[in-house]
């Protein structure tokens, strides 16, 4: 499975702060917003990306990320000159895709907690794949509504009577025909390409399946200034409690054999002297430690 990262757009909610760098270049707590939504995808086995983003972020996504290799990925970058929906993504990497299926992330969302993902991913093999996110304000996402045996009937675009609290976070999963019905869809009122419309055709053919999410799941949207202080208060929180890294590519990409221990330790040890350097070299020390007892 192929996998896009869509980090575009102006970044509006988020004025001031990206006067000075893309909304998906902002930090969230101690790591830049991209290194989430990446590190999701890489953690559920996807190596091939496409990240799309304005042509003015396109250079600092690069100087960031690279083409991947040093994490054990391929990375390519496409520009999205004007924002026009989520579903515009299919169209501008259309040739990325290829035959492939494909798995669709917002840069600003923010994912931890729970196995849904992991089970979603090894057990996908057509139609679609979307989650459902149990929230208190779903008059501002996709709203799915299910009848009494938790099968989904509708999904509506910010309803402003929401027929649930499930909406519809920002991670998809499509097969190759996802590219097909992109290239059919017509503008919303709004004039976007609408997320909602290929849900909905895919709802339509029968082949639309809605994983609800657990009680333990956190999902984090950090797209306003409020919800990106928040986001950032929640990562510092469990990093410190847990002892663990949230967002950390380099460690997804060693746990899934995209990187060899001793590629890991190279890698890190070209880093500076800081926080985030200490944690990966204790991943390195105590997964030798594993290895000489095993």
């Amino acid at each position: 499975m192929k996998g896009i990262i869509l980090a575009g757009g102006s970044g509006s909610r988020l004025y001031p702060l990206t006067l000075v760098a893309s909304k998906q270049l902002q930090s969230v707590y101690d790591k830049p917003m991209v290194y989430y939504p990446l590190t999701t995808l890489v953690e559920n086995g996807v190596r091939d990306f496409c990240l799309i983003s304005t042509p003015h972020d396109l250079p600092r996504f690069r100087q960031l990320l690279g083409d991947g290799t040093a994490w054990g990925l391929s990375i390519e970058y496409r520009e999205q000159a004007r924002p026009a929906g989520i579903a515009q993504a299919f169209l501008i990497a259309e040739s990325f895709i290829g035959q492939e299926p494909v798995a669709l992330i917002l840069g600003d969302n923010i994912f931890y907690g729970g196995d849904e993902f992991r089970r979603a991913f090894a057990e996908f093999q057509s139609g679609a794949t979307v989650f459902g996110c149990h929230v208190h304000d779903p008059e501002r996402y996709g709203v799915v509504e299910f009848n009494s045996q938790g099968r989904a009937i509708s999904i509506e675009e910010k309803p402003r009577e929401p027929k649930s609290n499930y909406a519809v976070p920002g991670l998809y999963l499509y097969d190759n025909q996802v590219v097909t019905i992109a290239n059919n869809l017509q503008p919303s009122a709004r004039g976007e390409l609408e997320i909602t419309d290929v849900n909905l055709e895919y709802l339509r053919r029968g082949q639309l399946h809605v994983c609800r999410l657990s009680r333990g799941f956190a999902w984090l949207d950090a797209g306003t200034s409020s919800s990106l202080h928040d986001a950032s208060a929640y990562v510092q929180t469990i990093e410190k409690r847990q002892a663990i890294k949230v967002g950390c590519p380099e460690e997804a990409s060693f746990c899934r054999g995209f990187l060899s221990l001793d590629q890991l330790g190279a890698l890190t040890s070209k880093m500076p002297n800081c926080e985030y350097r200490d944690y990966l070299e204790n991943v390195v020390a105590e997964a030798k430690r594993l290895a000489k007892e095993s």
